[in-house]
């Protein structure tokens, strides 16, 4: 793989790899309460606390394939850079979301809702670079740099929430 394709990918590569150590960390916790609650491995049935470190995994692990799916094609279909911070965000939105679920439910909450807009985002992202490449192929018009400059600018505005 050349170093400009290699260059295009890195921030999502990156994001990528951090997203699956937490998975693994996440996997990691049930195990634990598991032992900890059952002295067994993996037995479903376990104390209310077993019970909601198992579904935060489950919530999590549900919505993983969607925040993939968006994160690589708003990273290769738009800009790199604001496509990976906000994978990063909402990497550190769903670690305060399994946290949060763990002690009272409403814990949660700000962090399901702030994903859900780190997760439109990207989606609005990705549909800008399919736009645009539709308007370059049908039009000869290409507004990579204004998006690009648009999503730059939006992306920090993330971090409100």
């Amino acid at each position: 793989m050349d170093q400009e394709t290699l260059g295009s990918i890195v921030l999502l590569v990156i994001v990528t790899l951090i997203s699956v150590v937490q998975n693994a960390f996440f996997a990691n916790k049930v195990e634990h309460e598991s032992r900890h609650c059952n002295g067994k491995v993996l037995q479903r049935q376990g104390s209310s606390s077993f019970d909601r470190v198992y579904t935060a995994n489950q919530n999590c692990g549900h919505a993983y394939p969607t925040f993939l799916a968006v994160l690589w094609c708003a990273g290769l279909l738009c800009s790199q850079a604001p496509a990976a911070f906000a994978g990063l965000m909402y990497l550190f939105v769903r670690q305060k979301y399994f946290v949060g679920y763990l002690g009272e439910r409403t814990q949660s909450t700000p962090g399901y809702l702030f994903g859900k807009r780190i997760i439109l985002f990207l989606f609005l992202m990705s549909v800008a670079g399919i736009l645009n490449y539709y308007l370059i192929f049908f039009f000869g018009s290409d507004f990579e740099i204004h998006i690009k400059t648009i999503t730059s600018a939006i992306s920090p505005l993330l971090l409100i929430p």
